[in-house]
């Protein structure tokens, strides 16, 4: 009914609704919704990934790369020294180790000792060869004086008989008789020199071979061949090895290193010597100085076929920076190997070193 004909009192109908419902009455005492436990579970992970990205945050400001002038290339690498194996020469048993791993060595010291009784009887025998060697010898040098003794009694008989003969006091078949014996004394003279010569070299070699039984004994007793660390130990006592066994592998302290890689147009403007700073992550404000001491003239990562220069752009060249050993045995005694960290590099000489690059007196 239109509103200006509804009488006084009278109140409007109210229409109805089919998707409407009575809504029960909420009472005020209705207990509280109870929050899902996955949900509870997922806070202390939320806080954990949040402790874990802040951590990162830290390290990588802590860590990041310098802003550096155009002219120095940078790249990651480890810090790395040469390794030596220290190897038998021959076969043998290894009877005695005097080092151990992450034991400083110097050039020349004893490290390990290999069984060699079998060398040492090896050696008594051939002593005891070159002792009748040399006992020949002394022989066929009494023979030489005894045969030059006969030559020369020879040559007086024959002449004191040639005098004789000329004023016929001596007969023809006496001198040819002499002669004769002259002739048999210069030929024994000569077997006797020869035998001496024969003696002499087998003096000789016996000499040799004794002092080959000896160096061989010498080389069965091992030794740091430079300056460095003990690696690892390969092999323990009373282990068997082939020649060439490995009883330790040494890190060499005048030959430390970092590996990087470089892009093709950084790397190309690189050259051998040019200086370059290395900063590990453990002493981000201690500037190792060093130079590049090699380049790879063969790309890495590179792709099978070569055709734009969007993957020519892609290749990567390795380049090593080098220590000098003064700095590489100082580096060494005070931090070790392997640990991480950036190499820069200053591929235009007239570009200053940064601050923060600078070698710290």
């Amino acid at each position: 009914m239109p509103q200006h004909l509804r009488k006084s009192g009278e109140t409007a109908p109210v229409a109805f609704d089919p998707l409407s419902r009575p809504q029960p009455a909420v009472s005020s005492a209705a207990p509280k919704a109870v929050r899902p436990k996955r949900s509870r579970a997922l806070i202390p992970a939320l806080a954990v990934l949040g402790i874990a990205a802040a951590a990162g945050g830290i390290y990588w400001w802590e860590h990041r790369a310098p802003t550096l002038p155009a002219g120095i290339a940078w790249s990651n690498g480890r810090i790395e020294a040469d390794e030596i194996d220290i190897q038998t020469k021959f076969a043998g048993r290894v009877a005695v180790l005097y080092a151990d791993e992450g034991d400083l060595v110097s050039r020349g010291q004893f490290v390990a000792e290999m069984d060699t009784r079998d060398q040492q009887d090896a050696l008594h025998r051939d002593e005891a060869t070159a002792q009748q060697a040399d006992k020949a010898l002394e022989e066929a040098h009494a023979s030489i004086l005894q045969q030059q003794a006969a030559v020369a009694l020879a040559r007086k008989q024959v002449g004191r008989t040639e005098r004789l003969l000329k004023n016929d006091y001596a007969t023809h078949e006496l001198y040819d008789q002499q002669k004769q014996q002259l002739e048999g004394a210069l030929a024994a003279q000569m077997m006797a020199v020869a035998r001496l010569g024969e003696a002499e070299q087998a003096a000789a070699a016996a000499r040799h071979q004794v002092a080959l039984d000896q160096t061989n004994i010498a080389d069965n007793s091992l030794v740091a061949p430079k300056d460095g660390r003990i690696a690892y130990r390969i092999s323990n006592v009373g282990e068997v090895l082939g020649a060439g066994g490995k009883v330790f592998t040494m890190l060499d302290f005048s030959y430390v290193y970092m590996d990087v890689y470089l892009p093709m147009a950084e790397a190309g403007r690189v050259k051998i010597g040019s200086e370059a700073r290395i900063v590990l992550d453990a002493r981000p404000d201690q500037p190792i100085p060093a130079r590049v001491s090699f380049l790879a003239n063969q790309a890495q990562f590179t792709p099978k076929t070569v055709e734009t220069k969007s993957e020519r752009d892609k290749l990567m060249f390795r380049v090593r920076v080098r220590l000098d050993e003064q700095q590489a045995k100082a580096f060494i005694d005070s931090a070790g190997t392997g640990l991480p960290g950036l190499a820069y590099i200053r591929i235009d000489p007239n570009v200053p070193w940064p601050t923060q690059l600078q070698p710290k007196s």
